[in-house]
């Protein structure tokens, strides 16, 4: 008798199983006929409200019924809970491996006993990364690594690459940054070209964008005051 039950409560997960591939299947098939067939789907999977399932493009989130026949794009917000579930579904997803982040081709700038530890992809013309550089100067006990990316014209290009090539580079931005100084043109081997390329593999979509010891992001300007609790909270956890 247990036997027949345990056989039969197999057949019943496999049942299950193959229903959800088949609903991924479906689901899989009505976004390529909606957005193409290029537009890959990175993942299916059920989402934590409403039955809809949850559908994965790159670090986008949209929803869809069990066979695709109906998408939903937006965020649920649990009322209850005060908490924007795609939000945090979208920040889970933007999480990278910190100790994967090639430091040595950053800009290190240490404040105090620098124990805080973060980076930041940063265009030196960027106003808001500018705004984020005067931010830091009230907050302290932090090591920050910047990776210059110019992205916003050839002079970003040119001040990236002179800020390399000084003999300080933390000061060199710094007095950029904070003070207007500008950086004398100089030449040298520079890492741009490899930064380029790993923000368009991390998707940075534009500067700054601030990434914590612990993997998680946030994707533009925030103030030294919400980065200074930030830093405390990820501190804390360890």
């Amino acid at each position: 008798m247990l036997n027949k039950f345990l056989a039969c409560a197999l057949a019943a997960l496999c049942l299950a199983i193959s229903a959800a591939r088949a609903d991924e299947a479906e689901i899989k098939k009505s976004v390529a006929v909606l957005y193409g067939s290029n537009v890959k789907v990175n993942a299916v999977r059920k989402a934590e409200a409403l039955g809809l399932y949850e559908v994965q493009i790159g670090n986008e989130i949209l929803y869809s019924d069990e066979k695709g026949s109906y998408f939903v794009q937006g965020d649920i917000i649990d009322v209850k809970g005060h908490l924007n579930l795609t939000e945090a579904r979208r920040n889970k997803l933007a999480q990278i491996k910190f100790s994967e982040l090639p430091l040595e081709l950053a800009v290190k700038t240490v404040r105090g006993n620098g124990k805080r530890v973060f980076a930041s992809f940063e265009d030196p013309n960027c106003g808001y990364c500018k705004k984020l550089a005067k931010e830091l100067v009230g907050i302290t006990d932090f090591t920050m690594y910047t990776f210059m990316i110019p992205i916003l014209s050839a002079d970003s290009g040119e001040k990236s690459k002179a800020i390399w090539c000084a003999a300080d580079r933390s000061k060199s931005w710094n007095d950029w940054m904070v003070n207007g100084i500008e950086p004398q043109a100089a030449t040298c081997a520079t890492p741009i070209d490899k930064l380029l390329a790993l923000s368009q593999k991390l998707n940075v979509r534009g500067t700054p964008a601030i990434f914590f010891s612990n993997g998680e992001r946030i994707p533009g300007f925030v103030p030294a005051a919400k980065l200074d609790q930030e830093l405390n909270r990820i501190a804390a956890l360890k």
